[in-house]
Parts: C-alpha cells; structure tokens; sequence
C-alpha cells in the first residue's frame, strides 16, 4: 500500500487504477475521460431512439441533426457510393497546372469550403479585443510538434514513417496508381521537413505576447510576391484589410516567398491533391474511415477504431453540437445546480479580491489594476443563452448526399468565419458546446466558462460535502480565474486587450515566482520522456492559485475538511492512459500529467503538509522556503 505521505496521486487513486479499463477506442481513462465517456452513452442512447423516430425533440434545429444524422448512419448508401462523392474534388484539384492558376482560385476555393493552402482566419485584436481582424498562421507539419523532427528524435522518424504506410493503404482507394502515391508522398514528406525548421513549436505558441506580430497589408503582401493576396481577400471579404497579425512571423518572413512560388508548385500540388482526397474520409466507406484514422491512432497508441455506430454519431454532432449542448443541459442541468455554482463563482471572486487586497509583494497601483480586472471577469454557467446565428441555416436536404450536405455546412461555417472580419466580437458566443466536459478562460474576452458537462461529480455534486466541493469544482474555477493572472493572462487587460498594467518591479517580482514554478516541473521524468516546465508554466500557474484561493473560499465553511478538499483535488485528475498518448502529451499538451497537477502542487501548501502530517523524508515533502503561491 502505497503511503499518502510518498505519493498522494497513487494513494489516492491507485485502487481505483488497478481496476480501471481503458476502452479499445480510447487512449485514456479518467476522471474528465469517465464523464465523458458517461454522456457519449446517454448520447447515443438519446440518438438512437431518434433515428426510430421516438421521442424526436422540438426544435427546427435538432431536426436537421437528426436529418443529418441519418445520412451519416446509412452506411449500406455509403458503400454503394464508395469513392465517388469525392472524385470531383479530387479532379479539380489536379487540373491545376501552375500555381499562377491555382492561387487565382484560392478565395473562391475556400469560400466553397475546399482545400486551398490558406492559413489565415478571423480572431479578436489583441491590442483591441472588442474587434476581429485578420490573423495570417503558418500550414501544420505532418507530426504534432516540431521537435519531433530533431535528428536525434528517433519516435518522430517512427510516426512519420506509420503516417507514410497509413498514406500507402489508404490513397490507392481514390484511383492513384503506386508511383502517382510514391512521388506525392516524397514531395509531401520533403516540404514538410523544410516547414518544420520556420513554424513554432508548441513551447513557442504558448506564450501569446509573442505571438503579437501586426503587419500593414501593403508591407504583408511582398512577403509571399508571388501569392495574389489582394485578390485573394477581395474574393474572400469584398475589400483589402488594412492590416493583419502574424503570430508565425518567422514563416512568413523567412520562407513563405519560397513556400508560395511557383518553383515550388509540384510540392505544393501534392499537398492540395493529398488534402482533397482525404478531406471527407470520414463521410465515405467504414473502410476507408479507419484506414484514413490509423495515423491517428498511432499518435495515441489507441488499439481500435471507433465503431461505426459512434463514428456517425460524431460526424453529425459536429456542426450542430452547440445546439445538442443545449438539449444536454437543459436534460442534466438543474436550475438548483446553476445557481449554487454561480454562487461559487460569486465567492471565488471576492475571495481572489481578498488575497489581492492582502497581498505583500504588490504596489497598491498593481493591485488596484488587478481588482479592476477581476471585477471585469464575465462567467458563463452551464449552457449558452442563444445559439451562433448559423444554426438557423444549417438545413439539411435529404435529397442530396451526405457528402454535398456536409460541403453545404462546410460552406456555412467558412462564411460565418469571415463575416466576422473587421466586426465587433461577439462575447456571447461560447467556443464548446455544453456536454463537453471541459472549462475554459477567454484572456481576450475576460470571461470563465463552465460547461453544463463539467459540473456533476466528482467535481461537484449537492451530495458532496463542501469541501469536496471546492477541491473539486472550485478549484476549476478558480483555476480558470487565476488564467487572468498566470503568465499569458497577465498581459491582458479588463477589457481583453494587451496591455501591461503592472509596475517594472511588480511583473519583475511576478517573474521570480513564475520562474520557481517552471523549475517546480522542468525536467520530471515523466512516460519515458520529461516534462517541459516552460510549455505548461501557464496553467500551472493557474492550477496553484486555484488551489490557493479554493483552499480559502472552503476554509469560510464551519465543515471544512481539509482531507476532503485535497482527496477530491487528487480525484479530479486521476487518469490512465496509453504510453504513447502520455508521450504526446508531454511533447505538445500546455498542462502538464494528471498525476503532477496533483503531487507537484499540493506540496505548496501548509494545509496539505500538516493535514497529512507530511515529514521531511517522505516523497510528498517541500521544504518550506521552496513552497510557492504566487495568488
């Protein structure tokens, strides 16, 4: 028996990891993963008996999922059709003979939702959050981070090699002879080689204030010479921007006027035609979707496929899954439930002003600017009022095929995206739909949001005691709050906006403690790899003023149970998983291992230390002056 005193984690959860099962088509299991796994059951369930035609709901909205969703289950029609739906696309994409050709087509491509080597989009300002602007990224490598192409990276010349074989069983179902796939593939694998020394790696993204790079259109535009930008986007938007962001600066800089060139046209082909072939894979034969999802697969060392029952259920909820949201929570989602987590909200709000107020290594001014931002904060409990306008346009016609109804969404999507340019944001619009068990904090909108999905045990629950409560989905919460001040938040301000509201020597004194916390968890040995401290500093820093401030709001009850509040915490993050999805994860994943959210962080605080009656020598200790809270 493993003592609480060496490793929390397992003493906690290591009963229930002996006996937990990993389902076959999953590459973990877990406290989110449980939850998860519990609304895909009543969802497919619920789905079922809708595709019978019982107990349909009344919504004009939902009718049109179910529409959809019978087109995505009829795989007798899907096998009959095979390949065809999708030749056309193909077709169209190899007629192109030069890149003068094709980049004259790229608005019209992409407005018709079709493959077109465009990485741009629509997001809010940074230096202006109440405005959306164009943002000009960068195309994605083959394998999930860039150094996974390190010469020395043995696992990356493994995947790349499983995505080519993958590749190789899969493309000769469109018609490609063996030598148009052996040419395609060596041009796709030599371009993405050369891409992956100018894009960011994941270490690089997540710190946002460097990702802030504004470009006038006129001087943008000589990057890529040969790319026809300013028709581009008069096809797209009608108008030339004035200005747009570049958060892959060294890309654009460095390599897109080679990138989008002529010369390099026959590299380029064969990304477009690879991308048309397997842009509906999931929409033709059940074959060729688990051909197409082996890469996948093998990126998470998941064993098998998805049946097919559940891969059609997934294909349809796609576009409307705000929409099943709201059918989830107003199913799960008691009123009772939603006003006693915005209470909990409400108090963990004022508990964060407190600790501010009582702060001793900020000036006044900087916590006078941080109160503002709290006050700011707009949470959003359970479920969206209003749905995104494009639901009401997203009618299915049940004459045509699975794959133009899945184009015509495509196409609706795609417009929306756009209408957005050079708008205000729209703050009521959520980025997840309600059943999905997750939270997130918007820095450019100043919002926490909390899922309908996410509130039910073991994060919380009205059975719960209080305590648990707040270990649970308290400490969510306030994690979600603290994202206002870890590493990237802090840079923002209340309304969203990039801005640096801290004296010298207060962000000077912020860096010192943040610093601490990568050291904290750099270099954990951790699945065969080590965990990188720089690349998830930002939500660790966020998961230790959580904790702080849940610790706080629970002490406030007569009840509270300091045992209960860390056992919960531990719960929470209890997971299993595959190796090789623990491998991924601590290459690419900004949090960092279930195990060490909990061990790493609870070992800050005096409560845990004394509770457990911790001692110098036992795994779980930390000296005190290595202890950490920054919030």
């Amino acid at each position: 028996m493993v003592r609480l005193q060496d490793d929390f984690f397992e003493a906690v959860n290591g009963e229930w990891e002996k006996t937990a099962v990993i389902p076959d088509d999953k590459p973990r299991t877990g406290g989110f993963s449980d939850l998860s796994d519990g609304i895909e059951e009543l969802m497919l369930d619920t789905t079922d008996k809708w595709l019978a035609g019982q107990d349909l709901p009344q919504d004009s909205i939902l009718e049109n999922f179910v529409k959809f969703h019978r087109l995505a289950a009829d795989y007798e029609t899907r096998e009959r059709l095979g390949v065809e739906p999708i030749l056309p696309l193909i077709e169209e994409c190899q007629a192109y003979q030069s890149f003068a050709d094709f980049s004259k087509d790229m608005g019209r491509l992409e407005l018709e939702a079709k493959p077109n080597l465009l990485p741009f989009g629509v997001s809010p300002d940074f230096m202006d959050a109440r405005t959306n602007v164009l943002w000009a990224e960068a195309p994605s490598t083959i394998l999930p981070d860039t150094t996974y192409y390190a010469s020395d990276n043995e696992k990356g010349k493994e995947l790349l090699n499983l995505w080519r074989q993958s590749q190789e069983v899969l493309l000769p179902k469109f018609g490609f002879s063996d030598e148009e796939i052996r040419d395609m593939l060596d041009k796709i694998i030599e371009l993405d080689a050369k891409l992956a020394n100018y894009v960011l790696s994941s270490e690089e993204s997540s710190e946002y204030v460097k990702l802030y790079h504004p470009y006038d259109w006129a001087d943008f535009t000589q990057l890529a010479p040969e790319l026809p930008l300013d028709q581009i986007f008069m096809d797209i938007l009608g108008q030339l921007p004035d200005k747009v962001i570049v958060p892959q600066e060294r890309f654009w800089t460095d390599f897109a006027k080679d990138y989008y060139s002529e010369t390099n046209w026959p590299y380029l082909k064969a990304v477009l035609v690879q991308s048309a072939a397997t842009a509906y894979t999931s929409y033709l034969t059940d074959d060729i979707r688990i051909m197409a999802d082996a890469y996948s697969r093998a990126l998470s060392g998941t064993p098998q496929p998805m049946d097919k029952k559940k891969a059609a259920y997934y294909l349809a909820q796609g576009p409307y899954n705000q929409a099943i949201g709201l059918w989830y929570a107003g199913q799960k989602f008691s009123p009772e439930a939603k006003a006693d987590v915005e209470t909990k909200v409400a108090t963990m709000i004022d508990v964060y002003k407190e600790r501010l107020a009582k702060n001793d290594w900020l000036q006044p001014a900087t916590v006078e600017k941080a109160i503002t931002k709290l006050n700011a904060i707009t949470p959003h409990i359970g479920y969206p009022e209003k749905l995104p306008s494009t639901y009401a346009k997203k009618i299915i016609n049940t004459e045509a095929s699975l794959i133009e109804n899945a184009q015509n969404l495509a196409k609706i999507s795609v417009a929306h995206s756009w209408s957005k340019w050079n708008q205000p944001v729209d703050r009521s619009e959520w980025h997840m739909p309600a059943h999905m068990v997750n939270a997130y904090y918007d820095p450019q909108q100043n919002q926490i949001v909390f899922p309908a999905a996410i509130l039910q045990e073991p994060f919380y629950s009205l059975e719960q005691s209080s305590s648990a409560n707040y270990g649970g989905i308290g400490a969510v919460i306030a994690h979600e709050i603290s994202h206002a001040f870890d590493t990237n938040g802090a840079s923002f301000d209340e309304n969203g906006s990039l801005k640096n509201w801290w004296t010298k020597e207060d962000y000077a004194a912020f860096q010192t403690r943040t610093d601490k916390v990568v050291e904290q968890f750099d270099g954990i040995d951790f699945a065969g790899g080590k965990v990188n401290g720089k690349l998830t500093v930002s939500e660790n820093v966020a998961d230790l003023g959580g904790l702080a401030a849940a610790l706080e709001a629970a002490k406030r009850d007569p009840d509270f149970s300091a045992e209960d509040y860390f056992t919960n915490f531990a719960t929470i993050w209890r997971m299993k998983a595959r190796e090789e999805y623990l491998q991924l994860l601590i290459s690419i994943d900004v949090h960092a291992p279930g195990k060490l959210r909990t061990n790493v962080q609870v070992t800050n605080f005096d409560d845990f230390i004394t509770t457990f009656d911790v001692k110098e020598g036992d795994g779980m200790w930390r000296a005190p002056e290595d202890r950490v809270v920054i919030w």
